[in-house]
This record gives C-alpha cells, sequence and structure tokens, in this order.
C-alpha cells in the first residue's frame, strides 16, 4: 500500500464510505517530492521559487503544487508541499514533504539523500538496494525528469543532489510497514502513478508483496498472513516469529496467496477472524465487509454437517453475526471453528496450485484466542 498505515485493523474489515459518493484522488509522496525538487532545482538556477510548480506524472498528467516552505542558503534551496492524499485514509495526509537540492559533482546526475524523516533500506528484497534512501524508483523517476527540465530550461547541467525529507517523518512511519521491512529512520517516498486511488486494492496488495520479498531475501521458511492485529498477535504469541515473518494481509488473501505462488515461502500460517475465514472457506478471495457478506445460511448448513440438531441450526439462520452463531457452535460441543479451518484451508490451497508451501490455518474469536484451527498440509 503506498502510504496507507500497517496492522491497525481489526478483523472485521474496514468498511468504505457507504454513502455512494464519489472519492476525490490525491498525490503520492512522490509526486509532492517530485514536485518540491523540481521548485527547488529551479530556485537554485534561477533564483526563483516557481509557484505553483507543475510536474509530469507517469501516466502524462500534468498537476500543479502550491508551495508551502521555501528557504535558500549558500549554494541551495528546499522547498515543500504538503500531501494531499484525497480522500484516502492515508497516514501521510497533511505531511510537508520536502527538497534540499545542491550541485553535485560534475557528471554525477542527480544524486539521492535521506533527509529527515525518510527511511533507509537495511533488508534486502525491496527495490532499492541496501544503504539507499527509500525511495523507490518511479519516484527516483520522476525526480531525474524533473531536475532535467529545469537545468534544461536554465541551460545547466542535471548534476544535482536531492535530499528528500518529510515532516514528522520517523513517526508517522511506525503506522506503516517500514520497520517490519527493514526501512529505517522514516518514511518512503512511494508512488508508480503519482496519483492516490482512495481505499485502493493495489496499493495494499504491493505492500504485502514487497513483505513476502523481504521475508525470501532473509532467508524465511516461515510467515504469516493476518487480516488484522488481534490476528497477528495470536500468531505472535502462539510461534514468536519475527516482525519481517508477518504479513499485514487485511482483506486481500487472494492477492497474497497468488504472490506466494509465484513467489513461495515453504510454510504460510494464515490466521484471521472466524467471520473473515468463514468467507474464505466459501472460496471467496475478498475478504471486505463491503464486497461479500457473512453467509449464516452458509454456518447454520456446516452446523448440520457436524450434527447439530433442528433447533440449532435454526438458530444459527436467525442469528444476528459470526460471533453469535461461532457461541451457538461452542455451547452444543461442535467444532465448527475447525471446521471453517478446514475449508479455508481447502480454499487456499486451490490458489496456491500446488506451489512448494506448506499452510496451516488458525481461526480466532473477538478476543484473539485460536478458537480454529486446521493443520500443516501441503508439499512440505
Amino acid at each position: 500500500m503506498d502510504e496507507h498505515s500497517a496492522a491497525n485493523g481489526d478483523d472485521t474489515g474496514a468498511d468504505g464510505p457507504a454513502d455512494g459518493k464519489a472519492l476525490r484522488r490525491g498525490w503520492t509522496t512522490g509526486a509532492c517530492a517530485t514536485a518540491a525538487a523540481r521548485a527547488a532545482c529551479e530556485a537554485l538556477f534561477t533564483g526563483r521559487f516557481p509557484d505553483p510548480v507543475t510536474v509530469t506524472l507517469p501516466g502524462g498528467q500534468t498537476p500543479a503544487f502550491a508551495l508551502a516552505w521555501t528557504e535558500t542558503g549558500e549554494g541551495w534551496a528546499a522547498a515543500g508541499v504538503v500531501k494531499d492524499a484525497g480522500d484516502d485514509p492515508d497516514v501521510t495526509h497533511g505531511a510537508l514533504v520536502r527538497a534540499r537540492v545542491w550541485r553535485a559533482g560534475s557528471g554525477e546526475g542527480v544524486v539521492f539523500r535521506a533527509g529527515e524523516g525518510v527511511g533507509t533500506v537495511t533488508r534486502p528484497g525491496l527495490p532499492v538496494p541496501v544503504g539507499e534512501p527509500a525511495i523507490n524508483p518511479v519516484p527516483r523517476a520522476m525526480i531525474r525528469q524533473a531536475v532535467g527540465e529545469a537545468a534544461a530550461l536554465a541551460g545547466q547541467p542535471a548534476d544535482v543532489v536531492v535530499e528528500v525529507s518529510v515532516e514528522n517523518g520517523e513517526a508517522l512511519a511506525r503506522r506503516t510497514m517500514n520497520p517490519r521491512l527493514g526501512i529505517l529512520g522514516g518514511l518512503s517516498i512511494l508512488g508508480t502513478t503519482g496519483i492516490v486511488v482512495p481505499y485502493s486494492c493495489a496499493a495494499w496488495i504491493a505492500s504485502i508483496q514487497r513483505g513476502v520479498d523481504v521475508a525470501r531475501a532473509a532467508g524465511l521458511t516461515h510467515v504469516a498472513a493476518c487480516t488484522g492485529d488481534t490476528s497477528e498477535k495470536a500468531v505472535v504469541a502462539r510461534y514468536g516469529l519475527p516482525d519481517h515473518a508477518l504479513l499485514d494481509m487485511g482483506d486481500f488473501v487472494g492477492g497474497t496467496l497468488k504472490y506466494l505462488r509465484r513467489h513461495p515461502v515453504p510454510r504460510l500460517t494464515l490466521c484471521g477472524g472466524f467471520a473473515k475465514f468463514g468467507k474464505l472457506a466459501r472460496g471467496l478471495m475478498d475478504l471486505h465487509s463491503k464486497r461479500n457478506s457473512v453467509d449464516l445460511d452458509w454456518l447454520a448448513d456446516r452446523l448440520a454437517e457436524l450434527g447439530a440438531g433442528p433447533e440449532v441450526v435454526a438458530a444459527a439462520r436467525t442469528a444476528n453475526t459470526a460471533a453469535q452463531v461461532l457461541g451457538i457452535a461452542a455451547e452444543s460441543g461442535l467444532p465448527l471453528a475447525d471446521r471453517v479451518a478446514a475449508l479455508a484451508q481447502d480454499a487456499a490451497l486451490a490458489v496456491l496450485e500446488g506451489a512448494p508451501v506448506s499452510v496451516e490455518v488458525l481461526v480466532t474469536d473477538r478476543q484473539g484466542n485460536i478458537v480454529g484451527e486446521a493443520g500443516w498440509r501441503g508439499p512440505h
């Protein structure tokens, strides 16, 4: 996920706006850093800050950004843009993204530096090498293009050091996946299009994929994909896995499994709430409450298969929530959560299509207790 927070959801799913109104798009940190760098470069070369400053995004769009902050000194210039994430629940919304520039050595091109609030990569597996500022490849390309344009207008060589910083970035980064991915000291400068799409599935899935990449590069043989903070804590309590073995899967079990099919890790623990994994057990790969609802009749049918009497089955069909059905099963001494875990495991293995990944499934209640499980199955 571009700048979404990580592991702070629950196991029932976060709901988007229910009123049907169109959501306003915003700009990635990469687009904001590009605008700040372009403005700072023009000031370095000409002594004047363009305000607003226009940049070109990878898709050809040319948005204009207002400058929120400028500063100059002997041989350097700096500018800042306030990030507007639109209607996306983005931890960096409202953050001041700054770029400070000065001349590099002849022929060096654009040199990137991590300023305050921008992280440094410390683990392999990410698209940026270890030791480099956590400025992803597309933002780097956008900044190089913007610097090149500013330099060409001024008739100057595009040999510039660009130091990107984000106000309060180190604190904001604690609410993202960065610490467990080995990005230390601040945020990543992200974005593949420059545009933030509200509630973007693609952004979240991209974050999951980077988590798999880091785990594989570290040689881990066991990862856990969890639907929320409650289930993640349950896995950590059982296995004591390190942070970089934990995948904040959220509702995107399908995207997680498809990536692991192509980039396998030997052992995968899937852990999630009873309601969400009741959907996975039905073969659904998107667990969001707005897109796929709990099917109480289906749960009641599973109780019947386990030997529940007509009164118990009827009570399940008329229950208000999946949690209530779980309670009915417990009172009847029927292992409904184990049955859900086994069927969820079947669904997961079907998506993995024989990839060398052994899967176990753990089902939790709302308090984070493991109430059902399906033991390891798969090639290993």
